[in-house]
Formats: C-alpha cells, sequence, structure tokens
C-alpha cells in the first residue's frame, strides 16, 4: 500500500511545474532510487528495451554535449532527459509488478488535471489575488511554466474519461461529464493550437478503436448517443467561455492555422529547413539548447530536436523506439486484457503526441514520459500474458493462451 500509494502521489505531483527542479522530479528521483536499492524495482526482457532505446538516445545527448565551445546548461539538460527515461522505465516496471496498479495511475493523474485545469481556469479569468501567475501571454497555463505543455497534459485524463463514460453505467456518466467539461475548457483557454489538435485527435481515435473492439449494434448505438451528448456539452462549455470579449477574440486569432511566426521569413517552418541542412552537417549534432540562441527560438520539432541536440545516434534511437511502440502497441491493442482500456487512452494520445512533434518539442515533458512507461508497462504485461497465462483474479478470455505448466 505504501509503495502503491508513493507512486501515486508521484503522478500527481507532475501536474505541477511551475519551476525546475519541480517537485515531482525531487520526489520520483528518490522514490525510483528507494525502488531500485530494495530491489522493488525489476526490469524483465520486456521493458528492457525502452530502457536501452531511451539510455542510448540520451548518449547521443553526450555526444552532442563535445560540440558545444560553451557547456553552459548543457550537461543539466541532458541529465533531465536522462531522469525523465528512468521515469518512464520505472512506471513501465511497476506496472508490469502489478496491472492493478494503472488505475491508481489514472485516478492520480486526473486529480492532477483536474486540479491544474482548475487553477488555470481560475487564474484566466483572475479569480483571485495573484491569479496571472497561472497564465502566459493572456493565456491559462496552470500550474506549468508553459501552456503548450499545460494543454497536451489535460488530454490522457479526458480522453479516458470519454471512454468511461462510453462503457461504464449511465449513472456514473454526468460527474464525469462535469469533469470533462472542466478538463475542455482548460485545455481551450491554453489557446495551443498542439494542445487543441491533440485533445480533438485523442478523443476521436480512442473512440474509434472503441467502435473495433465492440462490434454489436447496441453497443455502437450507445457510442453514438453518448458522443452526440459529449460533444454538445463540450461545445457549450466553449461557447460560454466565448461570451467573454477577451476569450473570443484570442480564439480567432490563435484559430488561424499559420500564424505570423510560422511563415515569416525566419518563421518556424524556415527555422525547420535551416536546422535540418545544419543537421546534415553536423552528424554530432551541436548540442543541447544552442539552436534557439542561433535563430532565436527553439526548434519546435522533435525530430530535429534529436537531430540536433542528441546527435544523429539519438535520432536513430528515437526514430526506432517511437516506431517500434507504435508496433508494438497497435499489435496487443484489442486483446481482451484487464489493463486494455488504459493502455488505448494512452495509446491513442502517444499516437497524437507523435504527429504534433512535427510542430512542438516533446522531449522533456513529463507526461509524454509517463504514457511511455504506460504503453510499455502493458507491453511487458502481455509477454508475462504469453507466457504465464492472466494474472491471478482474472478471468481467462477467449483469445488468451492456455497456463503454461509449472
Amino acid at each position: 500500500m505504501l509503495a502503491s500509494g508513493s507512486i501515486g502521489f508521484g503522478v500527481f505531483l507532475s501536474g505541477f511545474v511551475i519551476s525546475e527542479p519541480a517537485p515531482y522530479e525531487l520526489f520520483m528521483a528518490g522514490l525510483i532510487g528507494i525502488f531500485a536499492l530494495t530491489g522493488a524495482l525489476r526490469i524483465s526482457a520486456g521493458t528492457a528495451p525502452l530502457l536501452v532505446l531511451l539510455l542510448v538516445f540520451n548518449i547521443g545527448g553526450l555526444v552532442s554535449i563535445t560540440q558545444m565551445a560553451k557547456l553552459a546548461d548543457g550537461p543539466m539538460y541532458v541529465a533531465v532527459s536522462t531522469f525523465l527515461a528512468l521515469s518512464a522505465v520505472f512506471f513501465a516496471a511497476v506496472i508490469e509488478a502489478d496491472w492493478r496498479r494503472l488505475k491508481l495511475i489514472y485516478n492520480a493523474y486526473t486529480l492532477a488535471a483536474l486540479a491544474t485545469g482548475t487553477i488555470g481556469i481560475l487564474g484566466y479569468f483572475n479569480a483571485f489575488p495573484g491569479a496571472e501567475m497561472f497564465t502566459l501571454y493572456d493565456r491559462a497555463k496552470g500550474a506549468f511554466q508553459d501552456p503548450n505543455v499545460f494543454g497536451p497534459f489535460l488530454t490522457l485524463p479526458a480522453v479516458f474519461l470519454v471512454q468511461r463514460i462510453i462503457t461504464e453505467r449511465l449513472a456514473t456518466v454526468p460527474l464525469k461529464l462535469i469533469t470533462l467539461g472542466i478538463l475542455t475548457l482548460a485545455v481551450f483557454l491554453s489557446f495551443s493550437r498542439a494542445a487543441w489538435g491533440l485533445f480533438a485527435f485523442s478523443i476521436l481515435l480512442s473512440v474509434g478503436f472503441l467502435l473495433l473492439k465492440e462490434r454489436s449494434t447496441r453497443f455502437r448505438l450507445k457510442i453514438a448517443a453518448i458522443a452526440a451528448v459529449g460533444v454538445v456539452t463540450m461545445i457549450l462549455v466553449i461557447l460560454v467561455a466565448m461570451q467573454s470579449e477577451k476569450v473570443s477574440d484570442l480564439f480567432f486569432e490563435r484559430a488561424e492555422l499559420v500564424q505570423s511566426y510560422d511563415s515569416a521569413r525566419l518563421g518556424r517552418f524556415a527555422r525547420h529547413l535551416l536546422g535540418f541542412q545544419m543537421a546534415m552537417e553536423h552528424p554530432l549534432g551541436i548540442g543541447p539548447l544552442v539552436f534557439g540562441p542561433i535563430y532565436g527560438e527553439d526548434t519546435h520539432n522533435i525530430w530535429l530536436k534529436a537531430l540536433l541536440d542528441y546527435s544523429w545516434l539519438g535520432f536513430v534511437a528515437w526514430i526506432v523506439f517511437t516506431f517500434l511502440t507504435l508496433a508494438l502497441g497497435l499489435k496487443i491493442l484489442l486483446r481482451h486484457r484487464p489493463w486494455q482500456p488504459y493502455l488505448m487512452a494512452a495509446y491513442s494520445v502517444f499516437v497524437g503526441h507523435v504527429g504534433i512533434g512535427n510542430v512542438i518539442d516533446t522531449d522533456h515533458w513529463r507526461h509524454h514520459y509517463l504514457i511511455f512507461g504506460i504503453i510499455w508497462g502493458c507491453i511487458a504485461l502481455e509477454r508475462r500474458w504469453q507466457l504465464h497465462g492472466p494474472p491471478e483474479g482474472w478471468a481467462s478470455a477467449p483469445d488468451s493462451p492456455p497456463r503454461a505448466a509449472a
């Protein structure tokens, strides 16, 4: 109970990153150390690829540091990247050890999202003294440093809430709809185009997976009806917010697909092209955080970020890791397992993260590494299922293999 409670508290802290190092880093570093020293953290063949690929990625970061004229914040940046990689391995390992921790992780994550989302909404409308610390450039950022991280952080619990609304008893729907409405409003007020796209895409993809999983006409009608209610609810939440002139003006400004700073002479897209040309000339990278001072803005592209900040070695590791995760996750996604709902939600959001990685850097998003851990924890659980059959307390599904002989 103490171990599981500590894991849940660590996940909850991931919603509060106002400054660095955040309480999340300090707590999780200690927790990972305690688990490792007590032998409670075991790396199996199922989670070993996650560890190896993320470590190679960060070794690429060390290679890139050697190209820096002045080290500045480069070593600390790679140190944080390495910690986040270890946090992903930690979550995968503890999930493999006990799949029931997935429920605890999702509940803690949802509570954190609800708390930081509410803070972001109240801050945006200046509901209390000092509320401006929870906004940036007239955009809600909650207990984060950047609205572009705040919005995506709220997506996974929202996707999981949609799944539960669709699949669970209708009596539980009202409370979940209220929570979903708060998260939707918070994402909207972040005015992050990447977050808006991630939010909508991940929910639609998750519902699509549910339709593939449950093929009965009755269930599909239920999905259609509840989805319609959910869409109407979210639209009403946004329409109410749009009654504020401040909100509506910023919405129409941010709703443009291409902003001036995207298409300018040295805008986002021009920097991408220049950055890839630079990467071809520097196979060892140029060092973490070096690109921004040269061109005035960071890379805003995870592939370019990998090439320049983590060298070609890190780039290859990131490519292999990303597509291996996509392939292995998809392979087991529709199998009837006790952890399937958690995997389905995390996988849907992961696919969305891969997409928005083309316009934003995601290598230091704490929740992104938690999603890695959830998916690879489920991959490891599936491997264990294939070797030893279903876990204790779970009735065998029709497609499950027979329990192996002792």
